[in-house]
């Protein structure tokens, strides 16, 4: 089934499925470019758990990789979902929440219902 693009307050959103493939590699999210601008999405929503363990250690490079390219392909991303575990177990990780909710390009919320607020705001 295909990833449903929806709009909320203007902006097109790709929502991704809690049950597809990981997303492990730089490549994987390259993938994910691919087919949200296919999709026409300006903003990809990706549950949490769809990121492999290593993309919320920061010092494995994968989330800066991963973000770096997001950028340079002017696509926005909210991360949905409990990431609680993992801000507790990093030092670096609640600093890259903090920063990065306080922009427009990069969101770390609980739920869609918080992703869809912000987009209100």
């Amino acid at each position: 089934m295909a990833e449903p693009l929806v709009t909320y307050h203007g902006v097109p959103v790709l929502v991704l499925d809690a049950d597809g493939p990981p997303i492990a590699t730089v490549q994987d999210a390259l993938d994910l470019l691919v087919s949200s601008s296919y999709a026409g999405a300006d903003l990809v929503a990706v549950p949490a758990g769809r990121f492999d363990d290593s993309f919320y250690d920061l010092s494995s490079g994968l989330a800066g990789e991963i973000l770096q390219k997001l950028a340079n392909y002017r696509l926005r991303l909210a991360v949905v979902g409990d990431i609680s575990h993992h801000l507790r177990a990093s030092k670096a990780l609640p600093d890259l929440v903090r920063e990065s909710n306080r922009g427009r390009d990069v969101w770390f919320v609980p739920d869609l219902g918080e992703l869809i607020a912000r987009l209100g705001r």
